[in-house]
């Protein structure tokens, strides 16, 4: 996962030292290349052991590896689309599509690159060997949990996601560890959701969780964490931007899933022929 990209993730996370320097990694990452950690410490005003606690924070051994690393991330970087700043209620519709469509593009790109492989290929095995699955979302995510819950029932898997939060509670307190929880939540602080997703993981209930990157009380309560990029509240705009990301993250689940099992294959195309068959009847 590119240093840059979890410095974005955790942002909102960060002391005001380390808010420094992940401002500077972000917009100066080439002069981190000829500089120490004296050097970097000084440069941003901050203290030597700001920097070291900062590599640390995300996920280095110090600041050696956190260097290394970034410059990775510069060699390895391409054009990336950007936010073009909020829509306004002077905006054209061309404006309009213009800033929408960069803005689900960057949300995409950055949710695609803080999803290991390895962490996809678990939830995947994880959901090929559930004997029942308990989808848990509420408001915008519980649209993007029924959707999930329609994809897999159509591979044969028992799949369910109901939109209260008490009836989530109440299922997923039936679960034990031959099941699954997936537990949806653009925060990770939803209490519904969280308090599943605590349930389940008493009930020794693997859980699947699709929040935000960093901690948070559902990503904690994980055995596999998917992540999808939270929005900047200013642009907020009835968490459009949050369901893209949380759609394309079961959108992928489900391709990879179908691509590995066979009888979901057959299973999935038997339910799109029968549907044809009514249409056309």
């Amino acid at each position: 996962m590119s240093t840059f990209v979890k410095i974005k993730a955790l942002r909102k996370s960060f002391s005001s030292s380390e808010a420094k320097l992940a401002d500077f990694t972000l917009n100066s990452a080439n002069a981190i290349r000829d500089l120490s950690s004296i050097e970097l410490a000084k440069v941003v005003g901050v203290s030597q052991s700001s920097v070291v606690k900062f590599a640390q924070k995300l996920g280095y051994k110090g600041f050696p590896a956190f260097k290394l690393a970034v410059i990775d991330a510069l060699n390895s970087e391409s054009p990336a689309p950007k936010l073009h700043g909020k829509i306004t209620l002077n905006d054209s519709l061309e404006q309009i599509a213009e800033k929408l469509l960069s803005s689900k593009m960057a949300v995409l790109t950055e949710t695609k690159n803080l999803n290991e492989a390895q962490s996809v290929e678990q939830a995947v095995a994880l959901l090929k060997n559930a004997r029942r699955v308990a989808i848990c979302g509420l408001g915008g995510s519980a649209l993007v949990a029924k959707d999930f819950a329609y994809k897999l029932q159509k591979l044969g898997i028992a799949a369910i996601a109901e939109a209260d939060g008490h009836a989530q509670l109440a299922y997923v307190s039936t679960l034990g560890k031959d099941d699954l929880v997936i537990a949806i939540s653009e925060s990770g602080k939803t209490r519904e959701v969280a308090e599943a997703a605590h349930q389940a993981q008493q009930n020794n209930c693997p859980v699947i969780a699709v929040t935000k990157f960093g901690s948070s009380p559902v990503a904690d309560c994980a055995s596999v964490n998917l992540y999808s990029v939270a929005e900047e509240e200013s642009i907020r705009l009835s968490s459009i931007l949050a369901r893209t990301a949380q759609d394309f993250v079961i959108d992928i689940l489900f391709i990879a899933l179908t691509q590995a099992t066979r009888p979901g294959r057959k299973l999935l195309e038997h339910s799109n022929d029968v549907v044809k068959a009514f249409r056309e009847g």
